[in-house]
């Protein structure tokens, strides 16, 4: 599975925590960066992930920001994006059975690397439940980002 992963200033230190447990376990890594802790915009990192995620260059992405929501709201913005922020376990989970969330977002405030780590193993390892009333749920959120673009 290749993984598309990028953080701004505040998120650096724990993607690259998590990008050395990724590659670790086999996983492919793009970093879109940042490479360092200087001052950054994060939508610049969303919407790197983002496109890489809807063209299908990668299967996944995970951003992680000062509070995962910044993050989030800039993916979201990218045409066939569904990211969603990591706040617990279970919702975790959730987002991939439920949702079919193709982007995960991380606050590096408040999130210690353990649970980031479970989060994004989580996020990883779950399918899309695929239910018709999932299926159906999401097509309706795809009509929706269709009739945003035509507008």
């Amino acid at each position: 599975m290749k993984i598309a992963l990028a953080a701004d200033h505040a998120g650096f230190p724990l993607k690259e925590k998590l990008r050395e447990t990724l590659t670790r376990e086999g996983y492919q890594v793009e970093d879109f960066g940042t490479h360092s802790e200087e001052s950054t915009d994060y939508p610049d990192y969303a919407a790197a992930v983002g496109q890489s995620v809807a063209e299908g260059r990668a299967d996944r992405g995970i951003l992680v920001c000062t509070t995962g929501v910044g993050m989030a709201i800039a993916a979201n913005k990218v045409h066939g994006i569904r990211a969603a922020l990591a706040v617990n376990d279970e919702e975790v989970r959730l987002t991939r059975e439920h949702n079919d969330a193709n982007v995960l977002t991380i606050s590096a405030r408040y999130t210690p690397e353990e649970q980031a780590t479970r989060f994004v193993e989580t996020f990883l390892n779950t399918a899309f439940s695929q239910g018709p009333r999932h299926a159906r749920r999401i097509a309706k959120i795809a009509e929706l980002e269709e009739k945003a673009v035509q507008s």
